[in-house]
């Protein structure tokens, strides 16, 4: 069996389970399963916490792990990522009170308080900046009120943490972060088992971008009509029983669907529908 690992709880946990879900897989009903067998597609599922997965993967343990961009880079494990799945995207930034610096060149001989060690100390090396890093887990905004560190580095997603500790950003964005899919580095790239996973979750995320478009258009507006729906190939085209119209059908970005469809009434389309993609592989 394809064993693969999910977090066990945090942003990424719901999402992921509910984009496997979508992908045909079993997922635990009970927070309490650690292990969840699915015979049918031939898959182990261990529910772990987000900062183990990296370094289960890379053991060669498990298979393959969903977990974040953040917590692969900072666990400095032998495993890369292979997919982006769109979800829990954040940015990786450093904040201070006002006035005490402006960015990794003001931070020599300071201390930085994050619970992202590894990233870090990669990115001050690379800055060449001579400060002092302490780790902490769990939220690190009262790092400074308490004197523990004059700077943090965090995860921000909207920022209001931040801002209610009394705390701005600073400095240009020490990484960007997302749900990714992992394998152990050097692992065969073409595992028929992790290969068929990953269309699965790639079939998620087309069917969760893209919508199924069907209209009638005249046939003298049909070249115009295709150019505003050209499909992944091209799109289908069938004659109707009225004489001089077409039925055509393309798959569109969802986020495009209505400004695409005032261009196709405006061009004489009618009947103009939309239909949502439960799956696909391309």
């Amino acid at each position: 069996m394809l064993r693969i690992a999910v977090p066990n709880k945090g942003a990424i946990s719901g999402p992921a389970m509910a984009m496997l879900h979508e992908a045909g897989y079993r997922q635990r009903k009970e927070s309490k399963e650690l292990v969840l067998v699915d015979p049918t597609n031939e898959v182990e599922f261990f529910y772990l916490r987000p900062r183990d997965i990296a370094i289960y993967v890379s053991s060669g343990r498990l298979d393959i792990g969903i977990t974040g961009r953040d917590l692969l880079l900072d666990s400095g494990a032998e495993a890369e990522e292979i997919l982006q799945l769109g979800f829990a995207r954040s940015t990786f930034r450093y904040a201070t009170k006002p006035g005490t610096a402006t960015g990794p060149k003001d931070f020599d001989g300071m201390t930085i308080a994050t619970s992202y060690e590894g990233i870090v100390a990669k990115h001050l090396a690379e800055e060449g900046v001579d400060a002092s890093v302490v780790h902490l887990d769990g939220a690190v905004e009262t790092a400074i009120e308490l004197g523990v560190a004059q700077i943090i580095a965090d995860v921000v997603e909207t920022g209001t943490s931040l801002r209610n500790a009394g705390l701005e950003v600073i400095g240009e964005p020490i990484m960007t972060s997302e749900a990714v899919v992992i394998r152990r580095t050097g692992a065969d790239a073409e595992d028929p088992k992790v290969q068929q996973f990953l269309r699965r979750l790639q079939g998620v995320l087309v069917a969760r971008s893209y919508v199924m478009m069907d209209y009638d258009c005249r046939v003298e507006h049909l070249e115009r009509a295709v150019a505003l729906t050209p499909g992944l190939e091209s799109p289908t085209i069938s004659p109707l029983h009225h004489e001089g119209w077409v039925a055509v059908r393309s798959m569109v970005a969802s986020k495009e669907a209505q400004r695409i469809m005032d261009d196709l009434y405006e061009l004489g389309a009618r009947a103009i529908l939309t239909t949502a993609i439960h799956a696909c592989r391309l």
